[in-house]
């Protein structure tokens, strides 16, 4: 088993007090992490698609897939059926190593960090934020790699509110930055 999810199964009675759940079931849990790359400057050059597709998939350990467009939008050069992006959903397993190896080892090789925003909840406690390159996962080599890009990482959770959900992530050990929420 993900050595995070049984530290999450640790902390859940824990979390379950703080947060005044009454049925340990309702108590908050990751359900999915989106990690999505918006390839609009490579929409013509399919090689480097590939190769943003390929970095995502050894990222994030599952297989990676290219976004289509569904409409054509001429202010942006883009036609119906270009790729406009790469991305993977991870659930269960998969979902608990990746949160894993983001917290522990790729997090803290970003040049002065200071710790993600706070400010990334959406209203239902899901979090959202954006890595500004690849190269900080130890599984990239710099060789590999065509273009330095970034990546936006979407974390749903099942809490319902910004509260529940930050306090759930806090706890599964994500590096928010000082200060007030």
């Amino acid at each position: 088993m993900a050595r995070l999810k049984d530290k999450y199964l640790a902390l859940r009675a824990e979390l379950q007090s703080e947060l005044g759940v009454k049925n340990v079931m309702q108590t908050p849990k990751l359900e999915k992490i989106v990690i999505s790359v918006g390839a609009g400057f490579a929409m013509k050059d399919n090689k480097l698609i590939q190769n943003i597709e390929d970095t995502i998939t050894k990222i994030a350990g599952q297989k990676a897939t290219t976004v289509i467009a569904k409409k054509s939008v001429a202010g942006f050069k883009v036609r119906e059926g270009m790729p406009v992006g790469v991305r993977v959903t991870l659930r269960g397993e998969s979902m608990y190593n990746f949160l894993d190896r983001l917290v522990s080892i790729a997090l803290p090789r970003v040049k002065d960090f200071r710790g993600v925003p706070r400010n990334g909840f959406d209203g239902r406690g899901n979090y959202n934020f954006g890595l500004d390159e690849q190269l900080i996962f130890p599984e990239i080599s710099y060789d590999s790699i065509m273009q330095i890009h970034g990546m936006n990482i979407t974390v749903v959770t099942s809490a319902d509110s910004d509260k529940a959900g930050f306090a759930l992530l806090e706890k599964m050990g994500m590096p928010f930055t000082k200060g007030s929420n």
